[in-house]
């Protein structure tokens, strides 16, 4: 494919950088208003086609105080996309026979077997069925950084329910449910065993523990900042009114986990701590677009592609949700839960994740060979997709028509 440094018709207010196909204008057009219709900071995106890039795009900056330009190697903080390459790693580990969802998880980690868990299998925590979306015990300061010290807090923690019997979003805990699963199985952490097994042989920039060589690339995430005229939803309500809730717990039982601080980036936070751009996020999910065989098997992405567990309404996030063996499917919630970013409309068979309030999106789509990757660093108020990531997710398959 023929790229050309990108030019947008849309006069946007912040420059456009970086290459797109002709035949993926409206993608890069859609990228351009995002900064003056959502006061969008800085951005990253990438699309490829049956293998081929056809758009690579960053913009803005990489603080709210705009005093550092987005550049083309600029990382960011991947927030649950991180999901999407743990769950990867998982299904290695399947493919290679090394790992049966079916079993329970005390085959591989004995520890684990207490208080109420001692029949949860490994595709309960791949499907977000286990019980333990939060922990009621306190976390300690800087807890969240201790992989050993949550591990434990874990193996000894009571489910919020039988696991198996109700689907709730595993929001903070699934990175070390299914990473010590796969250090067990391993006999190495989960970002080594993702360094080897997936970024180093796709020649990733994504790394589940950051060096501290790339610290100075990290934009600076900057939270959500709620108004007055924003849609009240069941989570907020929950979060707010009820300090036992596995919304609040979820959200404000973390240690004082900071994600913009350096030793955060370093610890290897897998439910919501892997760096990336969106390049990388894309390049992981081609050969489970083109279905190649090159990381897991044909058989392996049609267990990607289906659909595991679908809920009526979610115990975490209180809304429709459709999960495979650790991916998001498409969820079409629009209507009653239009205001929440309640959806991730992707093609049928298509599988990946979002991140917390929009800041990231990434998915295969087998059908048509289409892979994607999209980071931001504001956050906005949604649980899954927002209007800035779905209006581009639209175009891109608009594009291939």
């Amino acid at each position: 494919m023929n790229l050309n440094i990108v030019e947008t018709e849309y006069q946007s207010s912040v420059p456009i950088k970086g290459v797109c196909h002709e035949d993926f204008q409206n993608v890069a057009e859609k990228f351009a208003i995002n900064f003056d219709k959502y006061s969008e900071i800085g951005s990253s995106l990438c699309v490829i086609a049956d293998g081929e890039v056809t758009v690579d795009l960053f913009a803005g900056h990489t603080t709210l105080q705009k005093s550092k330009e987005w550049k083309e190697n600029t990382l960011a903080v991947a927030f649950s996309c991180t999901k999407a390459a743990v769950a990867l790693c998982a299904h290695i580990l399947i493919d290679k026979g090394l790992l049966n969802a079916q079993e329970k998880v005390t085959k591989y980690w004995p520890e684990y077997g207490k208080n109420g868990k001692e029949n949860t299998t490994v595709e309960m925590i791949l499907n977000h069925s286990a019980g333990l979306p939060a922990l009621k015990t306190r976390v300690k300061d800087d807890g969240f950084l201790d992989w050993d010290y949550v591990v434990n807090l874990l193996e000894n923690e009571k489910p919020f329910w039988t696991p198996g019997e109700q689907t709730g979003y595993h929001m903070m805990t699934t990175g070390w449910l299914i990473g010590e699963i796969i250090r067990r199985i391993s006999g190495k952490s989960l970002g080594k065993y993702f360094k080897d097994e997936i970024s180093d042989p796709l020649n990733l920039e994504y790394w589940i523990g950051l060096p501290d060589s790339e610290d100075h690339r990290v934009a600076k995430v900057t939270p959500f900042t709620s108004s007055s005229s924003d849609k009240p939803s069941a989570f907020a309500d929950a979060f707010r009114n009820d300090l036992s809730s596995m919304q609040r717990l979820s959200l404000t039982n973390t240690g004082g986990y900071d994600y913009n601080s350096p030793d955060t980036y370093r610890s290897e936070l897998g439910g919501v701590g892997g760096i990336t751009n969106a390049r990388s996020l894309a390049k992981m999910m081609t050969p489970l677009a083109q279905n190649n065989e090159k990381i897991i098997s044909k058989e392996g992405v049609k267990r990607l592609s289906q659909s595991n567990i679908r809920s009526d309404i979610d115990s975490m996030l209180l809304l429709p949700t459709n999960f495979s063996e650790g991916f998001m499917l498409n969820m079409d919630n629009r209507g009653k839960f239009e205001g929440e970013g309640g959806s991730f409309l992707i093609g049928n068979n298509a599988f990946g994740h979002v991140g917390f309030g929009g800041s990231s999106a990434t998915f295969a789509d087998p059908d048509c060979k289409l892979a994607f990757g999209y980071v931001v660093n504001k956050l906005g108020g949604e649980y899954l997709i927002n209007d800035r990531g779905q209006s581009l997710i639209d175009e891109a398959y608009k594009s291939l028509i």
